[in-house]
């Protein structure tokens, strides 16, 4: 299937790489169809490219990358939602956002993706203290930096 993207141009992916988010995601529950893109090799970030909005796309993580300890506790109506046997073949990821120097992630509203059946939701955790929606993943390197390193 042949898809549009503002950042990438014309994609073709598989009809079985499409992930649906039946409700959306939070702010946009208009747009459903969503495709994983790597940002690059060996990147550790994807894009995950809206289908029906070819301006719509997100910078998403794992974030066990970033923080070993991160952990999201998957309610039995969201694993009956995403028809998801055993919690460990969910997915999580976080979509990531530039503030200031800092790439950060919101580990507040974590997506799950059950990879077998390519459902997903964007959950919100409200009990969890230790992270925010603005959690630093890294430092990002400014331009004069990378001229510096280029030089």
């Amino acid at each position: 299937m042949q898809i549009e993207s503002s950042r990438f141009g014309s994609i073709t992916i598989a009809e079985d790489q499409v992930i649906t988010f039946r409700h959306g995601l939070i702010g946009l529950c208009d747009v459903t169809r969503f495709v994983l893109l790597s940002a690059g090799k060996d990147s550790l970030f994807y894009w995950l490219q809206a289908l029906e909005d070819p301006n719509v796309a997100f910078l998403v993580t794992d974030p066990n990358l970033f923080f070993k300890d991160y952990d999201v506790p998957i309610r039995e109506e969201t694993q009956d939602e995403l028809n998801l046997a055993d919690t460990k073949d969910g997915r999580v990821l976080v979509i990531c956002n530039r503030v200031g120097e800092w790439l950060t992630g919101n580990l507040l509203g974590p997506l799950i993706i059950n990879t077998a059946s390519q459902l997903g939701e964007q959950v919100v955790l409200t009990a969890e203290k230790k992270w925010t929606c603005r959690q630093p993943l890294m430092k990002l390197q400014s331009e004069q930096s990378k001229a510096r390193a280029a030089a």
